[in-house]
């Protein structure tokens, strides 16, 4: 992945800053000759400071990592693909156009108004998609680990490194299973704008290698805090689920603070608010226009509600009723 037309147009503008900088400097008029050099030295400067900050982010988008692969064969039986289908749920927002199943990809900058980047698809996930080529030990890397089948990172992904050994091979399972849709994702082609952007907000997804993950016992609190852990709640809510501050930057958009919020609701209330949409005050979830023209809730609670179980929502309200008030949220 390299930009060479943005390169060669930024050592074209420094060759012609600095031809007029030193142009300049044989100027006799010290007025002219002193502002003529500021300026184009300045000129001369920003496209450098430019060119050496997009040099290391190709760099940084073309690095390879050795997470291994594990060599693993899922069985794809019928409880592995139904239990598949309902976490593949917590995938709809970035590989479909409408958040809905099969995950067939998406033109990922245009549906969510990035700027002008490049190529930037999320890609599609069924078995006329990429992975088809890929082994499931390589489909497990990505998901846990956020690196790609030829050991680059993934970008603008979250890596589920919490989730089990018996969850991942069954949402490896569904997607193997799914309908076939679309075909191979066009290749991700960042300009130079684009790799700055990804590297200056830390959008590469790579992570460290994630060793065997055994889920809690079901219905219990901790297998509530895997459940939050899992859908990927601190995303949106902070690492302490205290909210977050809007800070106008890429990412998922901040929400409330849930240590002060869900203690106050009853476990009723918040499995109302997971079926309906509705708050305790009988409020609705605010819904928001994406640039691509898809309309969405702010919360994405028909996802959350999508990728759980009655009983896993329940054990999820247990573990986040018994968290302690945290003041203050994270930026």
């Amino acid at each position: 992945m390299f930009d060479t037309a943005g390169v060669l147009i930024l050592i074209v503008l420094i060759a012609l800053f600095a031809f007029l900088t030193t142009r300049a400097w044989k100027l006799k008029n010290a007025i002219l000759k002193w502002g003529g050099v500021v300026i184009a030295g300045l000129l001369t400067l920003i496209p450098t400071a430019l060119l050496g900050l997009g040099l290391i982010s190709f760099y940084r988008l073309n690095e390879r990592y050795d997470n291994p692969v594990a060599k693993v064969q899922v069985a794809g039986t019928p409880a592995q693909i139904a239990r598949g289908e309902q976490l593949a749920h917590m995938c709809v927002r970035c590989h479909t156009s409408n958040n809905q199943l099969p995950l067939s990809g998406v033109d990922f900058a245009g549906k969510f108004g990035l700027p002008q980047l490049g190529t930037l698809y999320a890609p599609n996930l069924t078995p006329s998609g990429n992975i088809k080529d890929w082994t499931d030990g390589e489909v497990i890397r990505a998901i846990r680990e956020g690196v790609h089948k030829d050991g680059r990172s993934l970008l603008i992904m979250a890596a589920f490194v919490n989730l089990s050994d018996d969850d991942v091979q069954a949402l490896v399972a569904y997607l193997r299973s799914q309908p076939t849709t679309g075909g191979p994702t066009p290749t991700n082609r960042l300009n130079l704008f684009g790799a700055l952007f990804i590297n200056l907000f830390n959008l590469r997804t790579a992570r460290p290698p994630v060793g065997p993950v055994i889920a809690p016992q079901p219905g219990t609190r901790e297998y509530g805090k895997y459940s939050v852990d899992v859908i990927g709640c601190r995303g949106c809510h902070g690492d302490q689920l205290q909210g977050k501050v809007d800070t106008g930057q890429p990412g998922p958009p901040p929400g409330p603070n849930l240590t002060q919020i869900v203690p106050q609701w009853t476990e009723e209330q918040f499995m109302t608010f997971f079926n309906t949409g509705l708050r305790p005050d009988g409020s609705p979830v605010p819904t928001e226009t994406l640039p691509s023209g898809f309309t969405e809730p702010r919360m994405p609670w028909p996802m959350v509600r999508a990728a759980t179980t009655d009983d896993e929502l329940k054990a999820m309200y247990a573990y986040l009723h018994s968290l302690p008030p945290v003041e203050g949220r994270a930026k």
